[in-house]
């Protein structure tokens, strides 16, 4: 007997169903009604031949069944789209200069340049991990070709990608953080950085006494100091250490606020090699930041 195939349209809308929270919401997301949707999610049963959902108070919730065959769409359709990707992208030759903060370049974004690299074998990448003012000047000079950064999200080439909260930084297994009558320890960015204005303005507005007690250049040597007790930081969570904790108004410390990550490309008239670079980032940058944004 053969088996069905499973319908790929009908995949991608289970998958935006459940990212999004509900039918409605998805039909929204992916253009259609939301009877459509519902029909897409018939089919699916069909061909599954099992209920994949059932009613939890007035929405609906997956069954096992349903989140059986979530588990296996997101692994189809990876390879579904890495095909085409390598197909379309086996075709497309150039060189594209990246640049990206220290931030991002030991979480996900490595493993997505390795895939792009693996889909567009005829595209080389020179990647650049600087600072985040740093990487915009030198694409100012036309050292770099596309820029990931954060904070300069009112430059006219900025279009932004998420937004991200700032937050308070310090060990995991650190106590208390404010000493009445003593100055808070801060370990921060050499100037100029925008983080370390953020945090002393916050300081300062909330009539908190700070020093600087430890100072760098280095992002990695940030986290080791920070880790080593020698003072309180702050940035996103992303790229934090598990060595690190993130701190807040529970320890004594006030809000900050939060920080646009913008993409920057060099001209608009860009070559099939930088827009094929530029959509893998946008993509796995969707993929990767919404649980901090």
């Amino acid at each position: 007997m053969a088996q069905p195939n499973l319908d790929m349209d009908a995949l991608r809308t289970l998958l935006a169903t459940q990212k999004l929270g509900g039918l409605n919401r998805a039909a929204e997301r992916i253009g259609r009604s939301q009877s459509a949707v519902s029909q897409q999610m018939r089919k699916l049963e069909e061909q599954v031949g099992m209920p994949m959902f059932r009613r939890q108070g007035r929405g609906l919730v997956l069954t096992e069944t349903g989140e059986l065959i979530l588990s296996y769409a997101h692994r189809i359709l990876e390879l579904n789209d890495e095909a085409i990707r390598a197909v379309r992208g086996a075709s497309i030759e150039g060189v594209v200069r990246f640049g990206l903060p220290g931030d991002f370049a030991e979480t996900w974004l490595p493993k997505a340049l390795g895939q792009f690299k693996k889909t567009h074998p005829r595209v080389r990448v020179d990647v650049a991990v600087e600072r985040n003012g740093m990487l915009l000047e030198r694409l100012d000079r036309g050292e770099l070709d596309l820029v990931l950064a954060m904070g300069y999200e009112h430059r006219p080439d900025a279009e932004r990608l998420a937004t991200l909260p700032m937050t308070w930084i310090g060990p995991a297994g650190s106590g208390v953080v404010l000493t009445p009558g003593v100055p808070l320890d801060l370990a921060l960015y050499n100037p100029p950085c925008f983080f370390r204005r953020a945090g002393i303005s916050a300081l300062d507005s909330a009539n908190i006494s700070w020093r600087l007690a430890y100072t760098t250049a280095s992002l990695r040597s940030l986290w080791s100091g920070v880790e080593a007790g020698l003072g309180v930081t702050l940035r996103t969570a992303s790229g934090m250490p598990s060595t690190l904790r993130r701190l807040g108004e529970k320890d004594g410390l006030p809000p900050l606020p939060s920080v646009d990550l913008c993409l920057h490309a060099a001209t608009d008239d860009i070559s099939p090699a930088l827009a094929q670079l530029k959509r893998a980032v946008v993509e796995n940058a969707t993929a990767n930041l919404n649980g901090d944004a």
